[in-house]
C-alpha cells in the first residue's frame, strides 16, 4: 500500500499502480524471474498480452508457447484470447509432427493440426460443403489465424486444367515457411478413402503446372468433419504424395478435455522411460 500511495502522489499520470496492478506485477516477477529462457521473451510482447498469458495458462511450457506465438505473429489481445480459449496449445501438442514426416526442408515447427476449431463460422446444423466454403471465405482472416499466419490465400475454386478438362480445388494457399502450395479440400461428412485419389490428382496438376522450381512439392489437406484413424492410415499407407487428413469442429472443444488428453500422453511417455 505504501508503494501505491507513493506512486499516486508522485506519479499520478502513470496507470496500473493500484492494489490489483501491484499484485499482478509481483505475480509476473515471481513467475519468470528464475527462467533464463522465458524471461527475455516476455519483454518482446505487450503488457496486456503478458497478463492474458499469465492469468489464462497453467504451465510454464504453455506460457512460453503463447509468448513465442505472440512474438512470431504479433497477436492482438482478441486474437490471443481466441487461441487460448480454443485450446490451440493442446491441439498443437496432440497433432503429429506431420510436416517432418513429409521430409520437407522447411520449418519443421510448422504443423498441419489434427483438429481445427471453426466455431467462428456459425454454420447451421444442416450446412452443405458449399456453405462451409462460403463461410470460410467470409471469415478468411479468422480461418488463417486458425490454420497459421504463414498461410497466404491464393484463391477459391482454383482451376487446374488436365487433358483439356477443368477441375477446381476448393481452397489454395501458399505456406511461406514450407515454401509450397497447400490445397484444401472441404468435406461436410467423415473422411472416405476415395478422397485421397482425388487429392493426389490435384497435387500432381499443381506440381506440374503451378509449382516453381525452388518450391517444395505441393501439400494436400483433406478437411473433414470427422475421421477414423485406422481408415486414414490404410488410405494413406501407399500414397506417395504429401496428403494429410484433418478434422474440424464447429464449436469450441472442451479445453479441459484437451488438457486431459495431453496429460495422458505425457504420463504414457514417462511410463516408457
Amino acid at each position: 500500500l505504501q508503494i501505491v500511495d507513493f506512486m499516486k502522489v508522485n506519479y499520478p499520470k502513470i496507470k496500473g499502480f493500484n492494489r490489483p496492478g501491484i499484485y499482478r506485477m509481483k505475480q509476473f516477477y515471481e513467475t519468470y524471474k528464475d527462467n533464463l529462457i522465458v524471461s527475455p521473451l516476455v519483454r518482446q510482447i505487450s503488457w496486456t498480452n503478458n497478463l492474458i498469458i499469465l492469468s489464462s495458462t497453467k504451465t510454464i511450457e504453455e506460457k512460453e508457447f503463447y509468448i513465442r506465438l505472440c512474438i512470431k505473429y504479433n497477436y492482438s489481445k482478441r486474437e490471443l484470447e481466441r487461441q487460448i480459449k480454443s485450446g490451440y496449445y493442446e491441439r498443437y501438442l496432440l497433432s503429429p509432427n506431420n510436416i517432418k514426416q513429409l521430409n520437407f526442408k522447411g520449418n519443421l515447427n510448422t504443423k498441419i493440426l489434427d483438429t481445427y476449431s471453426l466455431e467462428f463460422l456459425n454454420l447451421p446444423s444442416n450446412y452443405s460443403e458449399k456453405d462451409l466454403k462460403t463461410a470460410i471465405i467470409k471469415n478468411l482472416k479468422l480461418f488463417i489465424l486458425e490454420i497459421g499466419n504463414d498461410f497466404a490465400f491464393l484463391g477459391e475454386e482454383f482451376r487446374v486444367n488436365v487433358g483439356g478438362e477443368d477441375y477446381y480445388i476448393d481452397l489454395l494457399f501458399y505456406n511461406r515457411k514450407l515454401s509450397c502450395l497447400v490445397a484444401f479440400e472441404l468435406k461436410q461428412g467423415p473422411f472416405k478413402p476415395e478422397y485421397v485419389s482425388k487429392m493426389n490428382f490435384y497435387l500432381e496438376a499443381l506440381d506440374k503446372d503451378e509449382r516453381e522450381i525452388n518450391e517444395n512439392p505441393s501439400v494436400g489437406v483433406i478437411l473433414c468433419s470427422d475421421k477414423n484413424e485406422t481408415i486414414v492410415n490404410y488410405s494413406l499407407s501407399r500414397s506417395i504424395s504429401p496428403t494429410l487428413v484433418s478434422k474440424y469442429k464447429l464449436e469450441l472443444i472442451d479445453k479441459k478435455l484437451l488438457e486431459r488428453k495431453v496429460e495422458e500422453i505425457k504420463n504414457s511417455y514417462k511410463e516408457k522411460i
